[in-house]
């Protein structure tokens, strides 16, 4: 046990005091240096942050819980990614770093109005506090407790360990985002993706050595003989996530995440400059494709090991897994591991909802002549009322019957198509005027609502995304063309921003896409 905690601590107080050496000299008392992070990221520390603001335990615990149920169809959520990393960073981010935005629902109210950038501005902060950090937080949890079994350390109950994990991971995540803003987040993201690369990677190389008797290929080689139909890419009619969705909702679903949701793209906002932008999402893309190697390949190998037998419960199965394979001296390495996944998800989320109520509510509602230092001590404020929040509805999200991934996923698609409809409406359709957004935002956000949660249509949630995004699209243009406004309508400018675009964004686009359909090829 002495090896355990000093891997854990070892690893967790270096990432601390590397984090706390970078930001010696920075004074957080402007709100760009705040939320922004002084405008000072470069590429690979854009994309390792974004990385890991994106893969946490909800993927180690969720991902590959749902590749050991289902099969490598799952991968579809990851290397696709590639493809929407790619449009972004030739299509949005030029536009919005042109713009100057800090923030999505700024855009919104410069190309529609005030109004709809408040609501879009509560729906995200919503969607951050309700859906995305409790489940990270509580899929964080299983797995420090799976390592540490604080339940039988204390003598007290799994669900009573659970809650007390969550907290204490909930405060120090909270920490970070709440002293050091979006440069600590980002410093810390980097360290952690590293050691979250290592470590992912560490089972399934394990496990394959020991499966092959020293051979990974041969090992490797036994996995897919024993269950070849869970290594086919191409999703049944009736499987959970369909190969049909990639032409309908899940592209959809990719751009928001990859192209529009504030969490993600805050990073590519703190740039140094354009290219440094684009750089960094054209890496992320390139590490998307090599991350089911951690999230996805582990699910495989463990049903390799358990077949059936934990079936219904898949969410146990990486940490069974991980106390299987991975030698005891390393638990300790392992934990601080993922203690950085789930502390970088959770603290870049935290300070992009705090970015978000500070510059597109508190501002333009609450105070609009409030200082910068005053943005600032509200923003930490805010940090602190939001982390209490997912803390409490953490323990909620417990016993989701398709795993925390898919749940997570579901849960998404109530904020992310209508806001991504109405930002991709006013980004290409001069058409599509005030009146009509405001009626595709309502629309999109009752009828998921709607269709989803309350007739349960027997449909695949994916598919109702792309239903739903072209029925936003329709109402979005009937309701403009039936009620045009009366003020000539201000279509968003671009700021005389001189910034250039790198070279070699679209050669390297073009071979990232490649890869990603050969993926599909070899695979199906």
């Amino acid at each position: 046990m002495f090896y355990t905690y000093l891997g854990f601590f070892g690893f967790t107080l270096f990432v601390i005091f590397y984090t706390t050496y970078k930001l010696r000299k920075d004074k957080f008392t402007t709100s760009k240096g705040y939320f922004l992070a002084g405008k000072s990221l470069t590429g690979p520390i854009i994309a390792g942050s974004m990385i890991l603001t994106n893969i946490s335990t909800e993927h180690l615990i969720g991902m590959n819980g749902s590749s050991y149920k289902n099969g490598i169809i799952i991968i579809a959520w990851e290397v696709t990614s590639a493809i929407a990393l790619v449009i972004a960073a030739i299509y949005f981010i030029p536009k919005f770093i042109k713009m100057g935005l800090t923030t999505i629902p700024e855009f919104l109210e410069r190309r529609f109005d005030g109004v709809i950038r408040s609501v879009v501005a509560f729906l995200l902060m919503s969607s951050f506090v309700i859906t995305l950090l409790p489940i990270v937080l509580y899929s964080g949890a299983i797995n420090i407790e799976s390592v540490f079994d604080f339940s039988e350390m204390f003598n007290i109950s799994k669900g009573q360990s659970l809650i007390y994990t969550v907290l204490i991971i909930g405060v120090i995540g909270s920490l970070y985002a709440i002293f050091g803003g979006l440069k600590a987040v980002a410093y810390s993201d980097s360290l952690n993706g590293i050691g979250l690369m290592l470590g992912g990677l560490l089972i399934p190389i394990i496990a394959l050595y020991q499966i092959g008797n020293g051979d990974m290929f041969s090992g490797l080689s036994t996995v897919y003989n024993f269950a070849p139909d869970k290594f086919d890419i191409i999703g049944k009619p009736d499987s959970v996530l369909p190969f049909s969705v990639l032409f309908t909702g899940l592209m959809i679903n990719q751009l928001y995440f990859w192209g529009m949701n504030q969490a993600i793209i805050q990073r590519a906002f703190g740039a140094k400059n354009l290219v440094e932008a684009q750089k960094g999402l054209i890496y992320t893309g390139i590490l998307k494709l090599f991350v089911p190697a951690i999230i996805v390949l582990p699910g495989l190998i463990a049903y390799y090991y358990f077949q059936d037998q934990y079936y219904e419960t898949p969410d146990l199965i990486y940490p069974m897994l991980v106390k299987k394979v991975l030698p005891t001296y390393l638990f300790g390495f392992f934990a601080a591991v993922i203690l950085g996944a789930v502390l970088s998800t959770f603290n870049s989320v935290l300070n992009s909802a705090s970015t978000i109520f500070c510059l597109d509510i508190y501002k333009k509602i609450i105070d609009k002549n409030a200082s910068d230092e005053k943005l600032v001590r509200y923003g930490k404020i805010s940090s602190v009322v939001l982390a209490i929040i997912a803390i409490a509805v953490a323990p909620m999200v417990a016993y989701a019957p398709e795993g925390l991934y898919q749940l997570l996923q579901e849960l998404n698609g109530i904020f992310f198509i209508p806001i991504s409809s109405i930002i991709i409406a006013g980004i290409f359709f001069k058409q599509i005027n005030t009146k009509g957004a405001k009626a595709g935002l309502f629309f999109g956000f009752t009828f998921y609502i709607l269709t989803t949660f309350i007739l349960n249509l027997d449909i695949h949630f994916v598919h109702l995304w792309g239903i739903e995004f072209l029925l936003n699209f329709i109402i979005m243009f009937l309701v403009s063309k039936v009620y045009p406004s009366k003020e000539n309508m201000h279509y968003y400018k671009e700021k005389d921003i001189e910034e250039k675009s790198w070279s070699k964004v679209k050669p390297y686009g073009f071979i990232l896409v490649f890869l990603t359909i050969l993926i599909y090829v070899l695979l199906s």
